[in-house]
């Protein structure tokens, strides 16, 4: 199959290496890996061009595993609690973990990002596939830091075939990623053959002028022969990465061979990689179709289900979701190639758009590739915002990744500004003459490229849910109440694209993260409100005990959760816990051991989490947060706001009141009923964040306690002069 390349988004290479100023160089020897490690890291200060390389202290490795756990240690080291988003000590922190990099089971190439939040104030983690991390590790480190600020424009260079780091004045190179992962892939590729070797990191314009800025990690098609990008989205990483004046780092090595993790058992692995390959092969078509539509096979599912967002969460399906269900995405993605953003993985759930003439903004009239849509982005972009037009959502797909936009926090701040928009809080004055109501693809589409620009309403959209409501207050627009409400957001964080209103323990899942509502944490709504499998407070606590734990795992080891429970083996459902996967869980722990020589059970990936997963909780606390007011969710997440939202599920709603809370509804108005309901709903959150305190072992404020930290490990003396004086009596 042959593609369309756009050569005319690249420019002439060496004239614009021509303009690199060489700033720093350092030499280094790759330090081989061993069993998973280098046990060495890379330390950038941007300030002063200083480049170090760290030894891995054996306590660190113990404790805090990879990924998200090296990464949240070294942010905690170089911090202070009061450190802002944009300060230079904040660092940016991107690590794999000891999985990340085979080669011979799906989902290995992931990495995870750390640093303060620009949205947050707090600790923020994204996960993110391409080839970076695993490309990071073959030249010899397990995590990078990037701290400081530099004065101008600046490329970093990890050069792992020569043993080389070197960073550059690079004025002259795009900033948004499509074209610069572009001309950067071509400039440190030696032949056409090299491009695969070749991964970058970059940001775009939006995030220049946001607080919601994210990253793209590029990773080589060979088959489209196409430079792609995956993103690490949430928390306005890019943001902290484009004030820092990092244009682009690029990471290059000389190959991927079979064992470059130089694991203990590779037959082991082998074994496992084989089986889950037949899962795919023989499973996939009848299960989740993964290799044909990726996520987006969960449209109509959501729809039917009354979970996908529609109206800023109002509604939960719409009779147009025949536009956007999983057979228009399937119909409009390539098919037929293997679309893993890791080499070795099976899923194939990358999907891609080719040839896909832009209509707006600078890019208008040429043809490209857009990765995905996902379901989070047409989820979010689309019926969240009231829109059901397939190709807006593929247009602002692309332009969120090439500008450097969450598209998480782009469906949901716009739903919420479009719903402001409806009640008078926003107008055409206001919006600078943007018509931003429910549907109006148009004026959607232009505040982002406004944004992009740096000019009007697009600037105030940039801000996301949580200062958007700040400002709105400010000025006197919109009801304070109503405003949080209705904005969806958690501590700064917009939510990921699901309806919580019928599942206490999705809500639980969402709100109660520590770095906000996202769904790779806790995705409980099928357990809990579909199947009924944790009916009591108590089970549903030991659902979001279990379920977080397991999925931080992931991003300690630099795994993909896809393909843990997207496919199934055909037994699972004949399991005692099919939930949890428990073959697909085996997998995982005969792989850990297998890469590493250890002999860990199922319980101790769980401990292993569970000591990452307090330390965060503890780093929110020393950052001001991290107690039960910060755990409250907006009252959308758990029920009707407003009496159109009451009266379109009025059944529902009358049945629970007589049948589950004891009151008849008989003669009541829908005011009365929606403030009855909510009352409950409330209390039934409240006893919620009790339970899973007591499970999680935290005091009733959420803080952990010192005896759960000693009984982990955790019991480091910067944790419990933390704790201390939060213990209950």
């Amino acid at each position: 199959m042959e593609f369309e390349t756009n050569k005319s988004l690249v420019m002439n290479i060496e004239e614009i290496k021509s303009q690199h100023k060489l700033l720093a160089e350092w030499k280094y020897d790759v330090t081989p890996i061993d069993k998973g490690y280098s046990d060495k890291t890379l330390y950038i200060n941007v300030s002063d061009n200083t480049i170090v390389s760290k030894d891995v202290p054996a306590e660190m490795k113990e404790k805090f595993i990879g990924g998200k756990g090296y990464g949240l240690k070294y942010l905690w080291d170089a911090t202070k609690p009061d450190t802002k988003w944009n300060d230079p000590e904040n660092e940016i922190v991107i690590s794999g973990g000891p999985i990340c990099g085979i080669t011979q089971y799906s989902g290995t190439g992931k990495s995870l990002v750390v640093s303060i939040s620009p949205q947050t104030n707090s600790v923020m983690d994204s996960n993110v596939g391409g080839y970076f991390g695993p490309f990071l590790k073959f030249s010899g480190f397990d995590a990078i830091e990037l701290q400081g600020k530099s004065e101008k424009e600046i490329i970093i260079y990890i050069n792992g075939v020569d043993g080389k780091i070197e960073i550059f004045e690079a004025p002259a190179e795009a900033i948004d990623s499509h074209v610069l992962a572009e001309q950067l892939t071509e400039m440190y590729a030696d032949n056409d053959k090299d491009r695969k070797n070749v991964a970058v990191v970059s940001a775009g314009k939006a995030a220049d002028n946001s607080l919601i800025g994210m990253l793209n990690f590029s990773f080589f098609d060979s088959k489209r022969k196409l430079v792609r990008l995956k993103q690490a989205g949430r928390g306005g990483i890019g943001t902290v990465f484009r004030d820092k004046k990092i244009k682009a780092i690029v990471c290059k090595v000389p190959g991927v061979k079979g064992n470059l993790n130089n694991v203990v058992d590779l037959k082991a692995i082998m074994e496992r990689g084989k089986t889950f390959n037949k899962e795919m092969r023989e499973l996939d078509d009848d299960q989740c179709e993964m290799k044909t539509k990726g996520t987006a096979h969960l449209m109509e599912i959501m729809n039917d289900y009354d979970l996908l967002p529609t109206n800023n969460y109002k509604f939960g399906s719409h009779p147009d979701i025949k536009n956007i269900d999983s057979e228009e995405w399937k119909r409009r993605f390539t098919q037929g190639v293997p679309d893993g953003c890791w080499i070795g993985c099976n899923m194939s759930c990358a999907k891609g758009i080719d040839n896909y003439e832009l209509r707006t903004g600078p890019y208008a009239g040429q043809k490209v590739i857009v990765d995905g849509p996902e379901y989070e982005n047409a989820g979010g972009l689309g019926s969240n915002c009231g829109i059901f037009n397939p190709d807006y959502i593929i247009e602002a797909n692309f332009y969120c990744d090439t500008y450097g936009i969450c598209t998480i926090s782009w469906g949901t701040l716009m739903a919420f500004v479009m719903e402001c928009y409806e009640n008078g809080i926003l107008n055409e004055e206001r919006t600078g003459g943007l018509k931003l109501n429910f549907g109006n693809s148009d004026s959607a589409m232009e505040a982002m490229h406004q944004l992009a620009r740096g000019e009007g309403f697009g600037l105030i959209a940039g801000l996301g849910v949580r200062k958007m409501k700040e400002l709105f207050i400010e000025k006197g627009w919109g009801d304070p109440k109503f405003l949080h409400d209705i904005g969806m957001e958690n501590k700064g964080l917009e939510y990921s694209e699901y309806i919580s209103k019928e599942s206490l323990a999705q809500q639980g899942g969402f709100a109660m993260t520590n770095k906000g509502p996202q769904h790779d944490e806790a995705w409980l709504i099928f357990m809990d409100m579909v199947n009924n499998q944790i009916p009591t407070f108590e089970d549903k606590a030991e659902a979001l005990h279990y379920f977080p734990m397991f999925r931080t795992w992931f991003g300690l080891m630099g795994l993909c959760k896809l393909p843990w429970n997207d496919v199934e083996p055909t037994t699972n459902a004949e399991t005692d816990e099919p939930a949890k996967v428990p073959e697909h869980v085996d997998n995982y722990v005969t792989i850990y051991n297998a890469v590493t020589g250890h002999n860990i059970d199922k319980h101790e990936i769980i401990r292993q989490s569970e000591r990452v997963y307090n330390y965060q909780r503890v780093f929110n606390l020393r950052r001001g947060y991290g107690t039960r007011e910060f755990d409250a969710q907006p009252y959308r997440a758990a029920g009707p706001v407003t009496i159109e939202e009451y009266e379109s599920r009025a059944e529902r709603y009358d049945t629970q009141l007589k049948e589950i809370i004891g009151v008849d509804p008989e003669g009541k108005t829908s005011e009365e009923k929606r403030n009855i309901v909510r009352e409950y709903r409330e209390s039934q959150y409240e006893q919620l964040l009790d339970a899973v305190y007591l499970r999680r072992g935290w005091t009733k404020n959420g803080v952990p306690k010192i005896s759960h930290l000693k009984d982990l490990g955790m019991d480091l003396p910067e944790l419990i002069d933390m704790v201390t004086p939060h213990q209950e009596n």
